[in-house]
């Protein structure tokens, strides 16, 4: 198992390992999208490749991460110049504490008793009962969301935006899989990272067939992708500062053990629509949430900084809010060409 970052200054890019606290840079590849389009083009292992190109200068890992360096970190993944060629995407009601939560929004709004069973709680249940097929067979599939393209895709403390005309913004603390494809079509998994999956949920609150629009919101990853991570059972922890003040903070868990999908059956209903098969294209797909601030009341602030942080995947991923002013909100007008 290794850890890779992606490096920038603006003008130069890098791709490193992290030998904490050090980072030690690859040669002859500048992305991590190079670095495994050029393992699936020679047949080699992508961590065995990396391996074989570090051999470059090493630098602080301290340095970059504190904001000290000329050198910044930039997303685990991206695709330069290309982003309309990467999509996010995630699958919701994957644990136990998002399904309570989800369960809890829709009842409060539509004031119904807790005896009723919401379609959010009916799609959890389904997915106990089939999101976990022998191998071999296809299981049911989960609830599915679009987030959009890589142009949503912000780098480690770059600022996720609540847009003037959303409602609210909201972490969501998850791992997310990184995914290529290959010239024949073949999806192939080259790591996992932290990630901030940041929706609008109190515009889904308002009546659940909002979710599709509360998702289309900037979101995070990183610092580091980790190739070959263990998904069995991982723990984590989830803040949100303000100012000197940690506002809030919660013990979160996922991983298969703790999910009512399996990764296979995930993986399958996400890659076997043909248009999410397309040589060169890269996929970031979110495995979903344990527990949100938003389901204790906490509305997040401009300047607040939300924080993830899951075991074996690497240093915290930091993230500040900023709120566009409501002013800023204004009709898009659409032209003809007629």
């Amino acid at each position: 198992m290794i850890h890779l970052v992606q490096i920038g200054t603006g003008v130069s890019r890098r791709v490193a390992i992290v030998e904490e606290p050090t980072l030690v840079c690859l040669h002859e590849v500048q992305s991590i999208y190079e670095l495994a389009m050029r393992c699936l083009s020679r047949g080699v292992q992508l961590s065995e490749e990396a391996l074989a190109l570090a051999y470059g200068e090493v630098l602080s890992y301290d340095a970059i991460y504190s904001g000290a360096s000329e050198w910044h970190l930039l997303a685990p993944i991206d695709m330069p110049e290309m982003a309309s060629r990467l999509t996010i995407a995630g699958t919701g009601l994957t644990h136990l504490g998002s399904a309570k939560e989800r369960q809890a929004m829709h009842l409060a709004e539509a004031s119904k008793s807790a005896e009723v069973v919401t379609d959010s709680m009916r799609m959890f249940q389904w997915g106990i009962e089939g999101g976990r097929p022998t191998e071999g067979k296809i299981g049911i599939a989960p609830e599915w969301f679009y987030k959009g393209t890589g142009a949503m895709l912000q780098a480690p403390f770059q600022p996720l935006t609540i847009p003037s005309y959303a409602e609210d913004g909201g972490e969501e603390a998850e791992l997310a899989g990184i995914y290529v494809i290959a010239a024949d079509g073949m999806p192939y998994r080259i790591g996992m990272a932290a990630g901030n999956e940041f929706s609008d949920h109190q515009f889904e609150k308002r009546n659940y067939l909002n979710l599709a629009g509360s998702k289309l919101r900037t979101c995070s990853l990183g610092p580091e992708l980790v190739v070959g991570a263990e998904f069995q059972a991982v723990a984590g922890e989830v803040r949100i500062v303000r100012g000197p003040v940690t506002i809030w903070s919660k013990r979160v868990v996922t991983g298969e053990e703790n999910m009512c999908h399996s990764l296979t059956n995930l993986e399958h209903h996400h890659f076997k629509f043909e248009g999410h098969r397309q040589p060169g294209d890269v996929h970031v797909h979110f495995f979903g949430a344990h527990s949100l601030s938003f389901g204790d009341g906490v509305v997040l602030q401009d300047g607040d900084w939300m924080e993830v942080r899951y075991e074996g995947f690497g240093r915290v991923l930091r993230n500040p809010v900023r709120v566009e002013p409501k002013g800023a909100n204004h009709l898009i007008s659409v032209r003809s060409l007629a």
